[in-house]
């Protein structure tokens, strides 16, 4: 008891200086927030000159936002090629095979846990920075929903449409292309939908280790401080994502109708 007399009183010290330390750093509500709180209109004014700024900011760096904008889409583009190259054969052949389809898709739910930000991170001590870390954690981020949809679109092909097909003297090779990967393709392009927007969305965090990309917009505005320059890399983003998800749709419900 004795001892543990010391350990408590610096235990009630530490917290003390904690509580002291707190208090000194806490900043009220600022003046802004409140007036927004008074009167709802003031927002609106404040979004419109944000909104204004980012778009003066783009008028003064357009040619950093086209290489900008360049090089997010090729980061982008690329890890989705890489993702489809791989998951697309790998959840045919695992759609064929329950004995390992168990293990696969746990696999890639797992992946689906890991951040891509602390993916960039392990791969820094091996890759450095750049492109490539970049393009591998998004190429991880890009795989789990591919892999998954593509697996889920063959295993839901009717059997009994592929046994007629086998009937009428088509080889494997025959049923697969003309058969089964017409029935799974809407499945297989809503996990293509998927991944696109994630990726669109995660390429931003390529910027912390100079991957490029419209994230860099964004940390430049963390930086200073300057919500104009955020909504400047934010705002592009969004509608490419938007975009590219628009594009799908259409894409997945022409399969569908085909599929019919």
């Amino acid at each position: 008891m004795l001892g543990a007399q010391p350990t408590l009183h610096f235990v009630h010290a530490l917290c003390r200086q904690q509580q002291h330390e707190t208090e000194a750093t806490f900043k009220p509500p600022s003046l802004t927030a409140h007036s927004c709180m008074v009167d709802p209109r003031s927002c609106g004014v404040e979004a419109m000159d944000e909104l204004r700024g980012a778009y003066t900011y783009f008028l003064d760096n357009q040619s950093a936002f086209g290489e900008a904008l360049v090089e997010h889409l090729r980061l982008s583009l690329t890890a989705l090629a890489i993702a489809l190259l791989i998951c697309v054969p790998l959840g045919v052949w695992a759609a064929k095979r329950r004995v390992v389809a168990q293990s696969v898709i746990n696999i890639a739910n797992a992946l689906r846990v890991v951040p891509s930000l602390a993916v960039l991170f392990l791969a820094l001590p091996y890759l450095g920075i750049g492109f490539r870390p970049s393009l591998i954690a998004l190429t991880v981020l890009a795989c789990p929903p591919i892999l998954i949809n593509t697996y889920a679109g063959f295993r839901s092909v009717d059997r009994a449409v592929i046994e007629a097909a086998y009937g009428m003297g088509m080889a494997a090779p025959q049923v697969l292309r003309a058969v089964e990967f017409p029935l799974a393709l809407p499945v297989l392009v809503a996990g293509v939908r998927i991944a696109t927007i994630e990726v669109i969305a995660s390429a931003s965090l390529a910027a912390y280790i100079a991957g490029g990309g419209l994230g860099e917009f964004i940390q430049r505005g963390f930086a200073v401080n300057n919500l104009g320059i955020t909504l400047a890399g934010t705002i592009p983003i969004a509608l490419l994502a938007l975009l590219a998800d628009a594009l799908l749709a259409g894409v997945q419900r022409a399969a569908s109708v085909s599929a019919r």
